[in-house]
């Protein structure tokens, strides 16, 4: 009886025309296909990304060498190096960060006192060479700079969570 069911259901094409039924049901559905360069997906604004550091509204960093960052960060991928400047504050003379062993947890951006480490929503980036993985304080500032107003837009958001 089950030989015979089964000769019966190949010979009718019974799963053939299933998956046709599937075919025929999907094709006047919208399409979820995502064009990826042109078209990018909806982020939250708590996702995290690119590093940036921050400067206040009247040039200087934000960043004072407290190293918080640093201490917290789980992957070590955090170097600073800071020295005394003249009025006896501390600055940073170095701040870099080692982009294949971060693990994007948020830990440094939550650790900072005066928000001056940021994690953007920024996740297109990439790497030409092995060397160029460690960002550095210069170019960590020139992302702050230039992202500046969509950090400050994506911070209101998230306000509403904190």
């Amino acid at each position: 009886m089950l030989k015979l069911k089964r000769l019966f259901k190949s010979f009718l094409f019974k799963d053939l025309f299933k998956g046709l039924n599937i075919t025929l049901y999907n094709l006047f559905n919208k399409k979820v296909t995502i064009q990826y360069p042109e078209e990018h997906i909806p982020r939250s604004p708590r996702f995290r990304g690119l590093h940036a550091l921050r400067r206040y509204s009247n040039g200087e960093e934000r960043c004072i060498a407290c190293k918080l960052c640093e201490v917290i960060c789980p992957a070590l991928a955090i170097t600073i190096e800071s020295e005394q400047r003249q009025d006896g504050a501390r600055k940073t003379i170095k701040y870099d960060i080692d982009m294949f062993k971060c693990i994007y947890c948020g830990y440094c951006e939550e650790a900072c006192p005066v928000d001056s480490i940021v994690q953007t929503d920024i996740s297109d980036f990439y790497f030409e060479k092995n060397d160029s993985r460690v960002i550095n304080k210069e170019q960590l500032l020139s992302y702050g700079d230039k992202y500046e107003l969509h950090i400050d837009k994506l911070k209101s958001e998230d306000s509403k969570y904190k």
